[in-house]
C-alpha cells in the first residue's frame, strides 16, 4: 500500500509505526512542517508553514489557525498528486492542529485515520480541576468548546481514529468514541529494563548516583501546575527535612507546555521555588532542564522513589518508562493515571492537591524501598502485558494500518 503520515512534530507517535510499514514493503512517506528538523525514520515531503492568522477574537483563531495550517497540507498534498502521482491508499494524520482538515478534497478515495489525542471537555477534566489557577465560568466554558470546533471536524471526516488511552478516547462524544480504537504507542520495555549497572552523573558536580541510592526523581516536558510541579515543590521540604541524604533530580524545560505561563514570576518554576527556597537545601535539589533520552533512562535506573503527577489530561509517555524501567512511583490520583496503577499494586496514589500526603508518600519511599519492591517487579510487569512495543502495541497499530483498507 502507500500509506501518508501527516504530522507537523514527524516522526513524533509514528517514531516506530512508520519504519516498521516500510519494513513490510509499504510505500510509506510523511508529510510535515517546512521548519520540522526532526531526523526521519522514512521518506518526508515538507508544507509551508501557515503565516500568522490575526484574529482578536480567541473563540475564531484557534480555527482559523487550523484551517490555515489545513490548508496549506492540502496545497502540499495536491503537489504530491499531481506532480509526483502520489495517490495514498491510506492517510494516518494528527487532528491537534487540522492537518487533515481537507485532505479528502485531494484523495477522496483514500482511508483517512486520525490520531485522536484528546477532546476538549468543560467540566471534569483539565479546564475546571484546579481552582487554585482556574476560574471556569460562562466565558470559559465557551473558550474550551470553541476549541473542539476542529477536532469534531476531523474525527467526523474521518474513517476511524485511535487513541492512546482508555482515559483520552473516552473524552470524545459517544457518537465518536464509536470511530475510535484504543492502542498506545508502544513503550521499548527491553532497552528500559532495570539496570543495576546504570550510573548517573548530576551535570557541572562531582556527584555520581546508582541504583540503591537515595534518589527522588520528577519528569516532565515542561514544570507547570498541569503536571504538578507546584504540588510537588510543595511537598518537597517536609520530605528533604526527613531524609537528609537524598537528593532530587528534576527534569524539565523552563517554559510551558500546556496552559499559559503565571502572572507574577518569570516562570512557573520560579514561582514555586522561590515560594519554598527558605526551607530547601539546594544543595540536594537538582534542576537538569532537558537532558539525552540515554541519561534520562538512567535516570530512571537510580531513581529510589518516582513522582509523577498530571491533571485529567494527556498522559504522559514518562509515567509508563518509569514503570516498565521498575520504579517506585508515588502518583497523582487522578483518572488518566488510575488507568495504569492501582494503589499498592503497581505504585502508590495521592490525592493531587493534598501535599502533607505527598511528603509522607515520598518519604516512605525512600526510608523503605524494600516495601516498594513488590509494586516495583508489579508496575513493569503491567507495561510488558499490556504496553510492550513490540510484543503488544507495534502489532496492533500496523494490523489497525493494514486493516483500513481491508475492512472497505
Amino acid at each position: 500500500m502507500k500509506i501518508l503520515f501527516v504530522h507537523q512534530n514527524f516522526p513524533a507517535q509514528f517514531v516506530h509505526l512508520a519504519p516498521a510499514l516500510a519494513a513490510r514493503g509499504h510505500d510509506v512517506l510523511a508529510l510535515t512542517v517546512e521548519t520540522n528538523q526532526r531526523p526521519s525514520p522514512v521518506k518526508v515531503m515538507k508544507y509551508r508553514k501557515p503565516e500568522e492568522v490575526k484574529l482578536s477574537s480567541r473563540l475564531t483563531r484557534l480555527y482559523a489557525e487550523s484551517a490555515q495550517r489545513g490548508a496549506r497540507v492540502a496545497f502540499a498534498a495536491r503537489q504530491l498528486r499531481d506532480k509526483h502521482g502520489f495517490v495514498p491508499d491510506v492517510i494516518f494524520g494528527h487532528s491537534g492542529w487540522g492537518e487533515t482538515l481537507f485532505l479528502r478534497e485531494v484523495w477522496p478515495e483514500a482511508k483517512l485515520l486520525i490520531y485522536a489525542e484528546l477532546m476538549y471537555r468543560t467540566t471534569g477534566m483539565d479546564t475546571d480541576f484546579d481552582a487554585e489557577f482556574q476560574h471556569p465560568g460562562l466565558e470559559s466554558r465557551i473558550s474550551t468548546t470553541a476549541r473542539s470546533a476542529h477536532l469534531i471536524q476531523a474525527m467526523v471526516q474521518a474513517d476511524a481514529g485511535l487513541s492512546p488511552t482508555e482515559f483520552q478516547a473516552a473524552t470524545f462524544p459517544p457518537e465518536l468514541r464509536a470511530k475510535l480504537t484504543v492502542c498506545h504507542d508502544g513503550i521499548d520495555c527491553a532497552r528500559l529494563a532495570p539496570n543495576p549497572e546504570a550510573r548517573f552523573s548530576v551535570p557541572e558536580t562531582t556527584l555520581t548516583f546508582r541504583p540503591g541510592d537515595e534518589v527522588l526523581t520528577f519528569v516532565n516536558r515542561s514544570l507547570e501546575p498541569y503536571r504538578g510541579y507546584h504540588s510537588f515543590m510543595r511537598a518537597l521540604p517536609d520530605v528533604l527535612a526527613a531524609r537528609p541524604d537524598a537528593h532530587v533530580l528534576i527534569v524539565g524545560e523552563e517554559g510551558q507546555s500546556y496552559g499559559g505561563p503565571p502572572k507574577d514570576a518569570a516562570s512557573w518554576k520560579q514561582k514555586f521555588l522561590d515560594e519554598v527556597r527558605d526551607r530547601l537545601d539546594l544543595s540536594r535539589v537538582h534542576f537538569l532542564g532537558r537532558i539525552p533520552y540515554a541519561d534520562y533512562i538512567d535516570m530512571l535506573h537510580v531513581s529510589r522513589t518516582h513522582a509523577y503527577l498530571t491533571y485529567p489530561f494527556v498522559l504522559s509517555w514518562s509515567l509508563m518508562e518509569s514503570m516498565a524501567a521498575g520504579c517506585a512511583v508515588v502518583a497523582s490520583d487522578t483518572a488518566p493515571v488510575r488507568e495504569l496503577i492501582t494503589d499498592g499494586q503497581t505504585g502508590r496514589l495521592v490525592d493531587f492537591f493534598d501535599i502533607p500526603g505527598w511528603s509522607r508518600a515520598l518519604t516512605e519511599g525512600l526510608a523503605n524501598p524494600e516495601r516498594f519492591a513488590p509494586m516495583r517487579t508489579a508496575a513493569r510487569a503491567h507495561i510488558l502485558d499490556r504496553y510492550d512495543l513490540r510484543t503488544h502495541c507495534l502489532p496492533r497499530l500496523i494490523a489497525f494500518v493494514e486493516g483500513a483498507v481491508a475492512q472497505g
